[in-house]
């Protein structure tokens, strides 16, 4: 994927050259940028990033089911994925599209567990990158080849595994499915609309606008409510930071979008899984608005907020963003300045992320109550947790720019960012490490029970013992102490059993 868009000398000229003069800009200023010690130092940056993503993905072969997986993979065995379809509209929550994702993968049983890290990873990866290389070649800037790569490989290593939990919220596919893919299709979303500059590819961007927002909604409430925030935001904004020949299609662009979203909501709210899940929980209107639930809710987003904004991995979005401020240029090679508007952008954008943030806090307190909070909880966060990370890419852009009006600070600049892109990786290394022997770890016992309980069955026995086998407070059968059955009959179910029973009590692993 070419990181740079092409540029003629005419597009690039500056107002008041024309012809030789014109020309002779271009090129300085490309053979300023375009140096091939800085594509080369740029493009290493991103090897970490990259190579614990990479890492991550070879792990997964050690992933197993567990939680909600055991309940997923006998309606697929057995009805398919259209049976699963049937049974979270009719019966579990609604989420259809969820339902969608979650067959693709519980289809292959065990291999697509095993496969799912590697695919989402990969997937992550070259939605972020697509998005930086088609946004930055429609702001008109230009920057050393490598560099969008570097700027989408920390934002997906940041995103996936600075978190408390990574197994929830990379290897376990129902908690990807449902929070951590969900906001990266919405960015995904956008590509057409970066493409569209016909009135054909304008009519293309609308469209995937209302599909995506319905697909979405239909897929995750969470990161419904924060597209909303952010389209409502941008349709606000759209007025007074918009060039006016693009302003219409934006706000029309922004408007496809909340009405697919309203219109998947629609069909998840009316849904009879969605009403039962409310009712199981007590998830009703009036609890949801309650007094108390608000201000629970505000607890634990606080909570939250100073768990992610004290985890310093995330200085590593902004040190990407300063590079991409200290090395971006015009297409004429001329440096640009932080935009107009670059305050009400900052503030608007961290608004949305509060509000956003606090609403999906307030959805989801009623089923996990204080527990939202915890680190066993924090795949909640990720539906706005992405946003964060980008936001915080988008500030050291800003604060490029400007350390760029000082031209002795620049290089210090750039070796502290560099600095930083590489030591930001280094906790996520040791603590994907350590994951990995806890993964090996279970999966040889899982393997081990997995034939047990098979051969058993095939014996003919009806009843047999379960021995938990946990990781990263995944839920297990006989959890509480033994009190909790749950899982346990899906257990039954895939094995062809009538019920399993507790057998020796597993350590967290």
């Amino acid at each position: 994927m070419s990181d740079d868009a092409p540029v003629t000398a005419d597009a690039a000229a500056p107002e008041n050259l024309r012809g030789a003069d014109a020309t002779a800009a271009v090129r300085a200023g490309r053979q300023r940028s375009d140096r091939p010690w800085t594509a080369l130092w740029v493009s290493a940056l991103a090897l970490p990033p990259l190579a614990l993503l990479a890492a991550a993905s070879w792990f997964g072969r050690w992933v197993r089911p567990g939680a909600d997986d055991w309940c997923f993979l006998p309606v697929v065995r057995d009805d398919g994925v259209t049976g699963l379809v049937g049974r979270f509209y009719f019966d579990d929550n609604g989420r259809v599209a969820n339902a969608l994702l979650v067959g693709a993968y519980a289809k292959f049983q065990i291999a697509g567990h095993q496969w799912f890290p590697l695919v989402s990873g990969v997937l992550v990866l070259a939605v972020l990158w697509t998005v930086a290389v088609l946004a930055l070649r429609r702001a008109g800037l230009r920057t050393p080849r490598g560099l969008p790569l570097l700027l989408a490989a920390m934002t997906t290593a940041l995103f996936l595994f600075a978190t408390p939990n990574t197994y929830k919220t990379f290897y376990w596919p129902a908690a990807s499915v449902s929070h951590t893919l969900p906001p990266v299709l919405a960015c995904a979303a956008l590509i057409p609309l970066l493409l569209a500059r016909s009135r054909r590819g304008r009519i293309l961007a609308l469209v995937v606008a209302v599909l995506a927002g319905a697909f979405l909604a239909t897929l995750s409430e969470e990161t419904a409510i924060v597209v909303v925030t952010v389209l409502l935001a941008a349709l606000i904004l759209s007025g007074r930071v918009v060039p006016a020949p693009d302003r219409g299609f934006v706000r029309r662009w922004c408007a496809a979008g909340i009405a697919g979203t309203a219109a998947g909501a629609a069909v998840l709210i009316t849904s009879p899984g969605s009403m039962r899940r409310r009712e199981r929980f007590g998830a009703e209107t009036t609890s949801l608005l309650a007094s108390d639930s608000l201000a629970a809710s505000l607890r634990a987003f606080a909570e939250i907020t100073v768990t992610v904004v004290t985890t310093w991995q995330y200085i590593g979005a902004v040190a990407a963003g300063v590079l991409l401020g200290l090395l971006c240029r015009r297409a004429d090679g001329t440096t640009p300045r932080p935009p107009a508007h670059r305050s009400l952008l900052t503030t608007a954008g961290f608004l949305v992320l509060l509000v956003s943030g606090y609403l999906c806090t307030v959805i989801a307190y009623p089923v996990f109550g204080d527990r939202l909070s915890d680190a066993s909880a924090n795949r909640l966060w990720n539906d706005y947790l992405l946003l964060y990370v980008i936001l915080l890419v988008g500030l050291g852009a800003l604060l490029g720019l400007a350390v760029r009006r000082y031209p002795h600070r620049t290089a210090p600049a750039k070796a502290v960012c560099a600095a930083l892109c590489v030591l930001v990786c280094v906790g996520p290394a040791i603590a994907l490490t350590d994951l990995d022997t806890a993964m090996r770890a279970r999966a040889e016992k899982w393997d081990a029970q997995d034939r047990r309980l098979r051969e058993g069955a095939a014996a003919g026995e009806r009843v047999l013992p379960y021995e938990r086998l946990v990781i990263s407070q995944m839920l297990e059968p006989f959890s509480q102490g033994g009190r909790r059955y749950w899982p346990g009959g899906c257990v039954a179910d895939l094995y062809g059993l009538d019920r399993v029973t507790d057998g020796v009590a597993g350590r967290d692993l």
